[in-house]
């Protein structure tokens, strides 16, 4: 306890009458007994002081060297995993290349069946199920189950023969395709989206041609009147 907050006696109350006594039968008259060990009090009071400053003293020094000397831990730890990250960044210097950050592109994947993309790559005539989500959930399983190395050999438009993925051809033993004028107004509000973004990103499929001064992408240049307003 902290001796500068403690509350001197009062020594001439009755409880302390026995330490007044030893001080009489000693001599001493009752006031000189009480004045004795008030002074006493006091005396020892004021030695405790001085241990409990000093006492406290000494804690606060410990208390800053600790501090110091974690602040100085630290410090060596950081300078340490500084001089590791710069060993390591000579060592392996495309772990630290800059990543270019480009846009994030907002407009889902569209993945049709290969046939589909062999057909519009060539500007032939494509039905317009391939661009359902029904299309879409069948070139999906189709990707999943079929062989990645299967070719068969188609003609070309030349009469010259030529292997393509057979995933690219179409399959006379796949699901039956709605026909386009069989499509129900939901599933045509489903296609025309799809068909027009994926035409734009198929090279060789449009080409921009413009109607009424409004851009629009045509598959065959010699029909620019059919175009597709963008």
């Amino acid at each position: 306890m902290d001796p500068n907050n403690a509350i001197r006696p009062d020594y001439a109350l009755p409880e302390f009458q026995g330490e007044r006594q030893q001080l009489i039968d000693e001599g001493l008259t009752e006031q000189q007994a009480t004045r004795s060990l008030t002074a006493l009090w006091n005396f020892n009071n004021n030695a405790e002081k001085v241990r409990w400053t000093a006492r406290q003293v000494h804690l606060e020094e410990a208390r800053q060297r600790a501090e110091e000397d974690e602040a100085q831990r630290l410090q060596d730890l950081k300078d340490e995993e500084e001089a590791t990250r710069l060993e390591d960044r000579k060592k392996n210097k495309n772990k630290y290349a800059p990543i270019k950050r480009g846009k994030v592109p907002s407009d889902p994947t569209i993945l049709p069946a290969q046939y589909a993309t062999r057909r519009l790559k060539a500007g032939d005539y494509c039905e317009l199920h391939y661009f359902t989500n029904k299309g879409l959930d069948e070139a999906k399983v189709a990707t999943l189950i079929a062989e990645p190395d299967a070719l068969v050999m188609l003609p070309a438009a030349d009469g010259v023969h030529s292997w393509v993925p057979a995933a690219a051809v179409k399959d006379p033993k796949a699901a039956p395709v709605t026909k386009d004028e069989n499509l129900t107004w939901e599933e045509f509000n489903e296609v025309a989206p799809r068909i027009i973004s994926f035409m734009k990103l198929t090279a060789g499929a449009t080409h921009p041609t413009y109607s009424n001064k409004k851009l629009c992408y045509c598959t065959s240049r010699n029909n620019d009147v059919a175009g597709t307003l963008q």
